[in-house]
């Protein structure tokens, strides 16, 4: 039974994860229409000149004693367009006219190139809502099979928690203990093996020294915040959103998703870990920010804190990824 809490544990963080992904990806197309909304605006305004000077170059010829043939050819036109060819043809059409219908083009292609982008960046909008709402669906479901599950074995899990408070208050005052003895742990190197874990592939790029080891301290206050789905801020995280807030505070900013994350910094290894790095578990999953002595600060997962555990917990062992020096 606890065995499938915790699946549902880790299944929970994958969709809490895809979520923000979504929200990532909405706020870029956000940015998207508003930034090719504004060049909408400028590009009509600029077609809307170039028309104007293009009529006066038209009422120039018809009035210049233009040939008849040429006054043929212009009354001739359908449309814009073809106008725009038709003149092209005319004999007495000068490097300034030439001139005009090439910004009359120009300008008429900039402004079907921003509304194109508009209607595509609201189509995928349309896609990344429905995304997300998918995601969230998700989770409602799981916390409900969770919920139905920890109940069937409440006395149990009551038990499993008083053990862990008191197992969490011993770590957590030996890591204490362990950091005041470091005022500077990020030039503190301290390799760690992981018992039963995954073989990692060796890292190819050597990592540079950590820089932001005093992110420890700011992260160890927040210890005891319940875990919150999406969550980013001291009234809840989920693991992403914690390593994002307490890297904020060092001037860092990272993405809300833990594969992102996953994407900044340099790759370390195992046996290379600094305060600081951040680690990975769970096919990128879940993460936490490693605090020295084989141990990590991290916020788990539904109905948990944030918490110390350490790297050689058979389930983080067996489910690690790698690691990031930010």
């Amino acid at each position: 039974m606890l065995a499938q809490i915790r699946e549902i544990d880790s299944s929970l963080a994958r969709a809490a994860e895809a979520y923000n992904l979504a929200n990532i990806k909405l706020d870029r197309i956000k940015r998207d229409q508003r930034q090719n909304g504004r060049l909408l605006v400028v590009a009509r305004s600029n077609l809307g000149r170039a028309q104007t000077a293009l009529e006066g170059r038209l009422v120039a010829l018809y009035t210049g004693g233009a040939s008849g043939s040429a006054v043929e050819v212009l009354l001739g036109a359908t449309s814009l367009d073809d106008l725009v060819s038709r003149i092209e043809t005319v004999d007495r059409v000068s490097s300034q006219d030439a001139r005009v219908l090439g910004q009359v083009r120009s300008f008429r292609g900039q402004v079907q190139t921003r509304k194109t982008e508009l209607a595509r960046a609201g189509r995928e909008q349309a896609e990344v809502v429905a995304e997300r709402a998918a995601y969230r669906g998700q989770v409602e479901r799981q916390l409900t099979d969770r919920r139905q599950l920890l109940s069937s074995i409440e006395g149990e899990i009551v038990r499993l928690q008083a053990a862990e408070r008191a197992r969490q208050r011993t770590v957590q005052r030996q890591a204490r203990a362990r950091l005041a003895l470091k005022p500077d742990v990020s030039e503190t190197s301290e390799p760690v093996a992981v018992v039963g874990a995954a073989a990692e592939t060796p890292e190819a790029v050597v990592a540079p020294p950590a820089r932001y080891g005093g992110v420890v301290g700011i992260a160890m206050q927040y210890l005891g915040v319940p875990y919150r789905w999406g969550g980013a801020d001291p009234s809840g995280f989920d693991c992403s959103g914690f390593i994002l807030y307490v890297y904020a505070q060092m001037g860092v900013s990272l993405p809300h998703n833990a594969a992102a994350q996953f994407g900044v910094g340099t790759p370390v290894s195992r046996d290379q870990l600094q305060p600081g790095d951040l680690v990975f578990f769970d096919g990128l999953g879940h993460n936490g920010i490693y605090i020295g002595g084989g141990q990590f600060i991290h916020s788990p997962h539904t109905g948990d804190v944030v918490k110390i555990s350490s790297l050689s917990d058979s389930w983080y062992a067996s489910t690690w990824v790698g690691a990031r020096r930010v």
